[in-house]
């Protein structure tokens, strides 16, 4: 593995762990504004990366197959939608959990929930961007190394306000600065690990790579409609986060298509 490669799947780690040392900075718990403000600009990155950087290749990909070259970006696509549908049928939302608990819930049980959920949520950020870079590792001709950087940076841009959403409302909850910051950044050490992982089975990923590239689309988008858009839609400030869902998917598909 190329120190290349190496760094481009770091690069949203270091998003996660720079939003998550927002905690420092914090005086006062995150308003439902700027919480409007950073979900809405993650959805939007993240709903452009899975056009750009994962669909759209899925498509290029699977050229070779003529009219049936939609069939790798469909199957895939879905797979992905199911896959974070069992995830999180097996760990529940955490408001869902609040919401439905009988009793009092301790701070414990409530963090490693939380950062459970991103943590499983993460997964497939971090397999899209090992998937690219296992396919440029590859000599794909369809991916470059501009394109792979692009899908890494927009992942870190989105991962900056996650980071900030993990480490600010736990420390908020009374957690001390140190252990909130710890909190957002081990929600996104999964990432680099997956990629890693990903890549090195490139052996076995490349040819399934327009399915695997769609896949983590899936994921994403359906992390963006099940988790995203409500949490930025509900309550007060909502088109706040409507008009910053359109600031992050305008960067992601300036980034993509500029660098790609």
């Amino acid at each position: 593995m190329t120190t290349e490669i190496l760094c481009g799947i770091t690069i949203p780690f270091i998003g996660t762990t720079l939003g998550a040392a927002c905690v420092f900075f914090m005086r006062n718990a995150m308003s439902d504004k700027l919480q409007r403000i950073l979900t809405g600009f993650a959805a939007g990155v993240m709903v452009a990366a899975s056009v750009w950087s994962l669909l759209i290749p899925s498509l290029e990909q699977a050229a070779d197959m003529g009219k049936w070259s939609f069939l790798p970006a469909a199957v895939g696509f879905w797979f992905g939608i199911l896959f974070l549908l069992l995830l999180d049928h097996v760990i529940p939302h955490l408001h869902l959990k609040s919401e439905q608990s009988e009793g009092p819930k301790t701070r414990l049980q409530r963090t490693t929930m939380l950062v459970l959920a991103v943590t499983l949520h993460n997964i497939p950020e971090g397999m899209a961007v090992g998937v690219v870079y296992a396919g440029y590792h590859a000599g794909n001709a369809n991916i470059t190394a501009m394109g792979a950087l692009a899908l890494a940076i927009g992942i870190a841009i989105q991962n900056f306000p996650e980071g900030a959403i993990i480490s600010m409302p736990l420390r908020a909850e009374g957690m001390s600065k140190g252990k909130a910051f710890c909190g957002g950044v081990i929600s996104g050490i999964v990432e680099p690990i997956g990629a890693a992982v990903t890549i090195l089975a490139a052996g076995l990923i490349v040819p399934a790579l327009p399915y695997l590239l769609s896949f983590a689309a899936g994921a994403m988008i359906h992390v963006v409609v099940e988790e995203l858009i409500p949490e930025m839609s509900e309550g007060a400030h909502s088109n706040i986060g409507t008009v910053f869902f359109g600031v992050g998917f305008s960067v992601m598909m300036i980034l993509d298509v500029a660098l790609g």
